[in-house]
């Protein structure tokens, strides 16, 4: 716990020392000194507007990586675990998997409206392929001697469910959705900067248009 600490914290003091020296050698109000950021940054948590933008891009990202879990794990652990399901829905995820589904944003605003829903629609459409992907590479990798271990004992298919498929694809949907909370962040640079008056995306681009 302490060396993971100190580590921690001497990539801290490297990041601070870099933009220190990068800031000085610019000379610009474009990059300010990081204790001047610091300083602006905490006085902006004492407004209730920051924690307005916060509240806003934590549901989005939050209810989208939910959403995404609930949909891609199991479909994972089903094609995972299931030959025939496999079969059927692997050329649809195989086709539509490497197409960049943030294209989609305009018809997505157009269908869903310009609230809340169309960004968790977005998040939820991006993330719950990684999900879905991850999980099923999980389950596939599993050795057959677990499954014929335990159909040998006389169990069904719910019971090989439960016992082998579900807690064999956890670990692959866990990093999935360690590994999708930066994504999100990503994502809600997107679905933020368009038609929306809330989220840190937006403050951050709306300062940005002003230069502050």
């Amino acid at each position: 716990m302490i060396k993971s600490a100190i580590s921690y914290a001497s990539a801290c003091l490297v990041l601070f020392l870099g933009w220190k020296l990068l800031a000085g050698a610019l000379s610009s109000s474009v990059l300010p000194q990081p204790e001047a950021a610091l300083t602006v940054f905490l006085k902006a948590l004492a407004t209730a507007r920051f924690w307005e933008h916060m509240g806003a891009s934590l549901y989005r990202a939050g209810t989208g990586m939910l959403l995404a879990w609930m949909i891609g794990f199991p479909l994972g652990v089903c094609m995972g675990g299931n030959q025939r399901i496999d079969s059927l829905l692997s050329p649809l995820v195989s086709l539509t998997y490497p197409v960049p589904k943030i294209v989609l944003l305009p018809v997505v605003l157009l269908i869903l409206g310009l609230g809340d829903l169309s960004k968790i629609a977005m998040i939820t459409l991006i993330l719950s392929y990684q999900v879905l992907v991850t999980t099923r590479d999980g389950v596939r990798h599993l050795p057959a001697r677990y499954v014929d271990s335990i159909r040998a004992m006389g169990a069904t298919g719910p019971q090989i469910l439960r016992e082998v498929y579900i807690p064999a694809a956890l670990p692959a949907g866990f990093t999935a959705l360690r590994l999708n909370s930066g994504v999100s962040i990503a994502v809600l640079f997107f679905v933020e900067s368009f038609a929306t008056s809330s989220g840190l995306w937006y403050a951050i681009m709306d300062r940005w248009g002003s230069m502050d």
